[in-house]
């Protein structure tokens, strides 16, 4: 398994975080509350979610071959309900 992390500054952060884990929701058992969130892909594919007064942290974890699609699909759901705000390109941080 890879991880890795991006940092998106925004006053939304709450909100955001809010929609993404209620857009999965839908389809995998998501958790949120408290600034926190945490949606499981499937068995080895995970996305968390922690926001406060200042932006929005993402940590995305999946085997090294699949992350990069997982990082484009959780960063393009966001940019989606962030249509009003410029998030800028995300910088990834990724780890083994």
């Amino acid at each position: 398994m890879a991880q890795s992390t991006t940092r998106v500054a925004t006053t939304n952060a709450q909100r955001y975080l809010t929609q993404l884990c209620k857009h999965w929701g839908h389809k995998f058992a998501v958790t949120h509350g408290d600034g926190r969130g945490e949606i499981p892909f499937g068995e080895d594919r995970f996305c968390r979610l922690a926001a406060d007064a200042d932006g929005l942290d993402i940590t995305v974890e999946a085997p090294a071959d699949t992350l990069p699609r997982l990082q484009g699909v959780v960063f393009d759901h966001l940019k989606r309900f962030a249509f009003r705000e410029e998030l800028g390109e995300p910088v990834w941080t990724v780890s083994a």
